[in-house]
């Protein structure tokens, strides 16, 4: 059976107590509201568009953000035309074909039942969902049938030869009876999807979009080990922010005899806890502070007009009816006053002063 050899250093010790501190301020947040959706709207694109553009996609955030968006319509000419723009056929459906994979992952419950039951037909499926349309028909969510080379982005020398093809079905079945075993389960699960992600890299069973189905892999290797982050995160940035460091952490492990992981979870771990960090900044100035829920009694629920508000609240301290209207420019001053009013009830902020005079600040 597949043996991972890696060692815990000081790094990945610190790495994953910093994930673990962001993990339950993120998941006790005093403030849980209807912002949810927004949050993870915006990981949804930075997935899917940094996940693509690794693997060279030309669409623009604001471009995939659209198709993201735009997840009723399934024919990239339909969404070129109702987006308003002009783009490569292959990369708009590219960028819908993950939007398909990350919305597949998040009902990931309905398809694997515990972390002891992946299979490959798991693997093939989010190959079909991440290639459909892209590649040859024959070759969609099966193995590929030639030897294939991953070559460096700089100069297109070959980098690394993964195993020929022959002996795809062994390696896959070798790692996913690992996955499943009570030895991964003492792993912890960020560790297990870090060696999800090399393993399957390395393997490289299919003829195109490895990349993209390993780290769905990855992602769902996560979110079956509760550790989804409330679907806020997305590391595919990190990765796409210096490709070429991406890669050479990929091939550190073969560049040694042992095959070594060690290199590879720590920059997969430091990435991952940047991302997570980023989130609970995201939560905090939203949640002022713990104790506010043990004052409330429950989760209070903001529309995203009333998250502006209190972003507005945690940089000037005091705000008027006016600088409402100022930062919700588009929306009417009845409606300000009832989201104002709304915040007063439920007792998130205070009101201070009468009539023209009145301002108000957050609850202390």
């Amino acid at each position: 059976m597949y043996q991972p050899n890696f060692s815990i250093t000081n790094n990945l010790l610190t790495y994953i107590s910093k994930i673990e501190a962001a993990k339950a301020i993120i998941d006790h947040a005093a403030l849980v509201p209807a912002w949810e959706a927004k949050f993870r709207d915006d990981a949804l694109t930075r997935t899917v568009h940094f996940g693509t553009k690794i693997e060279g996609n030309d669409l623009t955030k604001e471009q995939a953000e659209q198709v993201v968006r735009l997840d009723n319509l399934v024919d990239p000419k339909l969404i070129e035309e109702r987006a308003g723009f002009i783009a490569r056929e292959r990369d708009i459906q590219e960028v819908i074909n993950y939007r398909n994979v990350m919305q597949w992952i998040d009902q990931w419950e309905k398809f694997v039942k515990d972390s002891s039951s992946f299979s490959e037909d798991i693997l093939k499926t989010l190959h079909k969902l991440t290639t459909y349309k892209i590649i040859d028909t024959q070759y969609v969510g099966s193995y590929r049938d030639k030897q294939v080379v991953v070559r460096s982005a700089t100069d297109g020398s070959v980098v690394f030869r993964p195993p020929v093809s022959a002996e795809i079905p062994f390696h896959v079945d070798d790692f996913f009876q690992w996955l499943n075993s009570g030895e991964s389960r003492q792993i912890h699960p960020i560790f297990k999807a870090a060696i999800t992600h090399y393993q399957l890299v390395y393997i490289h069973p299919f003829i195109e979009g490895n990349g993209r189905t390993a780290r769905a892999m990855t992602t769902l290797v996560m979110y079956s080990s509760d550790y989804d982050f409330k679907k806020f995160f997305s590391i595919e940035k990190y990765f796409d922010d210096d490709v070429e460091k991406y890669y050479q952490a990929l091939l550190s492990v073969q560049q040694q005899s042992t095959n070594d992981l060690t290199y590879w979870l720590e920059y997969f771990c430091y990435g991952l806890a940047i991302e997570i960090d980023k989130v609970k900044q995201q939560v905090l100035k939203l949640s002022k502070d713990l104790k506010l829920k043990k004052e409330l009694g429950e989760q209070v629920a903001l529309s995203e007009r009333q998250i502006v508000l209190l972003e507005l609240f945690h940089t000037q301290g005091e705000i008027t009816s006016q600088d409402a209207q100022y930062v919700l420019p588009n929306v009417s001053v009845d409606t300000i006053l009832r989201d104002i009013k709304d915040l007063l009830d439920k007792g998130v902020i205070v009101k201070k002063g009468v009539t023209k005079g009145v301002k108000y600040s957050l609850r202390e």
